[in-house]
């Protein structure tokens, strides 16, 4: 630990982790199954963002970006969810998770890691497929997969924590 951690939690500390903990939305994630239609939307919403992305990058196409545009928002509002529905757990600093947090951010890095892993080498068949198949040098295909793989890596532990946290205990 640096002095800096030792100190405790700063403003910026506070006010972030009462951001994650406000009550408003919790009933559009209170359950396991609107936690993973949560992340199923953010997931389809990303692949349509970033495929339209890659798309607009890689073509002269105009549309793209008006399909990223239009993404963005409902993109945002679903990431928010997600955050509120882990209490922030991959977006506060370490200083302000207790022992039990920190050891769930731990699992859940651990386990995107190990996906995201798998995908790499998905990904490399995936390029060396085109190639063969569709008669294309297989350093066109490799920028394009390795974005969307990209994307993935950044977005797995976000997913991966949204499908993993545990429902809130009943009032009793």
């Amino acid at each position: 630990m640096n002095a800096r951690e030792m100190s405790g939690p700063t403003r910026y500390d506070r006010r972030m982790q009462a951001l994650m903990n406000r009550p408003e939305g919790r009933g559009l994630y209170a359950t396991s199954g609107r936690r993973r239609l949560v992340v199923g939307t953010h997931i389809a919403l990303t692949a349509v963002g970033a495929g339209a992305w890659i798309a607009g990058v890689f073509t002269e196409a105009k549309w793209p970006l008006f399909v990223t545009l239009g993404v963005l928002l409902p993109w945002c509002l679903a990431t928010g969810l997600i955050n509120a529905a882990t209490r922030g757990l991959l977006e506060l600093r370490g200083r302000v998770l207790d022992e039990r947090q920190r050891g769930e951010r731990d699992q859940v890095l651990a386990r995107s890691h190990r996906t995201t892993s798998l995908l790499l080498a998905a990904a490399a068949l995936v390029v060396l497929a085109v190639g063969r198949i569709r008669d294309v040098t297989p350093e066109a295909a490799l920028v394009p997969v390795l974005a969307g793989v990209f994307v993935v890596h950044w977005m797995m532990p976000l997913w991966t924590a949204g499908l993993l946290v545990r429902d809130d205990p009943a009032d009793d």
